[in-house]
C-alpha cells in the first residue's frame, strides 16, 4: 500500500479512511523510560514513584514496558528494582494478562537477585509469568569493557549463561546490541560486528534482538547498511530500532527502518534517559514523537484507540496529549527529588 500523507487522509471519506486505518502495518513500542531512561538521570527515586511510573505507562495502553535492572549498587538509580517489582501498586499490571515487563541482567549475580525476586512474586500468589529478562552486548571491545567490565568474549559468555538459566525457568529474554553504528571510544563500527554480535543473541535464545543507535550518530544510510548486514544473518521479523536523539534524526531513522521492515521499535517517555557509560548520548527518541511520526506515516502503534465518532487525528491528539503529560509529571518528580 502507497504511504499516504496526513494532508491526504483529511480529503478521504469517512468509509475510505477507515479501510486505509484497518489496513496499516502494526508496530510494536517497546517503552524503556523506567529503567533505560532513569538509569542516566542524576536523580534517584524511590521504588513507589517508579512503580507508579511503570503503572501509569501501562495504564496509557504501553504494553512492553523496561521495569529496571538487577546490576551493580554502583547504578543506584536502579538499585531498589526488587522493591518495585514487589510494590503493591504492580499487582494490577501483573495481573492484567496485558503488560510484558523486562529487567536488564548483566550476570548470573544478577540473575539470582532477580530468581529470589520472582520467586517472592510467586509466594504471595502473584503471576510473574509476563515478566522478561534483558541482555546487552556490545558491537565493540571498549564499550564493552566500559560498560560491562569485561572483554565481548567473556560477556557474552556471561550472558549466554543469564540466558540459559533463564529459559531454563521459562522466561523469555530479549536481547540488545549497544553502538551498532558508531561507538564514543573506537569510532565507526563494522556492520559485520553488529551482525555477529546479534547472531549471538539469537543463538542464546534470545527471541528478540534492539539494535542500539547509542550515542545518536546513525544517519539513514549508515542504519540501512548496518541492518542488511544483520538481516543476512538472521530475520528481518526479529530486530528492534533503539534509537538516540543526539543529533535530531532518531525520528527520522526510526521511520526509515520500519519503511524497511522493523516492527518493533524501543523508545522512551518524554525523551528520559541516555546511557552512563556513553559520552555524547543525549537521549533516547521520546515515545510520544515516535508514535506521532508512525500513526502520520500510517502505522499502527496499538496506542491510539478512537471513540465512536471520534476521528483518528482527534483520538492521535488526545494519546500525544496523555504522554506529553504523563511525561512532564515525571520530569516533574525527578526535578523536585533533585530540588530537596
Amino acid at each position: 500500500m502507497k504511504r499516504a500523507s496526513t494532508q491526504l487522509s483529511r480529503g478521504l471519506t469517512q468509509s475510505a479512511t477507515s479501510q486505509v486505518f484497518k489496513s496499516r502495518p502494526r508496530i510494536k513500542i517497546v517503552e524503556v523510560s523506567p529503567r533505560d531512561g532513569l538509569q542516566n538521570e542524576a536523580t534517584v527515586l524511590d521504588a513507589a514513584t517508579r512503580a507508579g511510573l511503570i503503572a501509569s505507562l501501562a495504564k496509557a495502553g504501553l504494553p512492553f514496558i523496561e521495569a529496571g535492572s538487577f546490576v551493580s549498587p554502583k547504578v543506584k538509580q536502579m538499585a531498589n528494582t526488587r522493591d518495585v517489582l514487589l510494590s503493591e501498586t504492580l499487582r494490577p499490571v501483573l495481573q492484567d494478562g496485558k503488560t510484558v515487563l523486562s529487567v536488564l541482567i548483566p550476570n548470573m549475580r544478577g540473575y539470582q537477585d532477580f530468581k529470589n525476586t520472582m520467586q517472592s512474586l510467586q509466594e504471595d500468589g502473584v503471576d510473574a509469568s509476563r515478566i522478561e529478562v534483558a541482555v546487552f552486548a556490545s558491537a565493540t571491545e571498549a564499550f564493552s569493557k566500559a560498560n560491562l567490565n569485561a572483554s565481548r568474549a567473556v560477556a557474552l559468555d556471561q550472558l549466554a549463561q543469564v540466558a540459559q538459566a533463564a529459559l531454563n525457568n521459562n522466561v523469555k529474554v530479549r536481547g540488545y546490541v549497544s553502538c551498532v553504528v558508531k561507538c564514543p571510544y573506537e569510532g565507526i563500527v563494522e556492520p559485520r560486528e553488529v551482525a555477529s554480535t546479534a547472531k549471538s543473541l539469537s543463538e542464546m535464545g534470545c527471541y528478540e534482538i534492539s539494535l542500539g543507535d547509542t550515542i545518536g550518530a546513525g544517519n539513514i544510510y549508515t542504519l540501512e547498511d548496518m541492518l542488511s548486514a544483520v538481516v543476512g544473518r538472521m530475520p528481518l521479523s526479529q530486530l528492534a530500532a533503539h534509537c538516540h536523539d543526539t543529533n535530531g534524526k532518531a525520528c527520522e531513522n526510526v521511520l526509515h527502518l520500519v519503511k524497511l521492515g522493523v516492527q518493533t521499535v524501543d523508545s522512551s517517555l518524554a525523551g528520559l534517559g541516555g546511557c552512563p557509560y556513553a559520552p555524547g548520548a543525549k537521549g533516547n527518541v521520546a515515545t510520544e514523537d515516535v508514535v506521532r511520526v508512525l500513526e502520520e506515516n500510517f502505522y499502527d502503534t496499538g496506542l491510539v484507540q478512537e471513540l465512536p465518532g471520534q476521528t483518528h487525528e482527534a483520538a492521535l491528539w488526545q494519546k500525544l496529549q496523555d504522554l506529553s503529560r504523563l511525561g512532564q509529571e515525571i520530569k516533574g518528580k525527578l526535578k523536585s527529588e533533585a530540588d530537596v
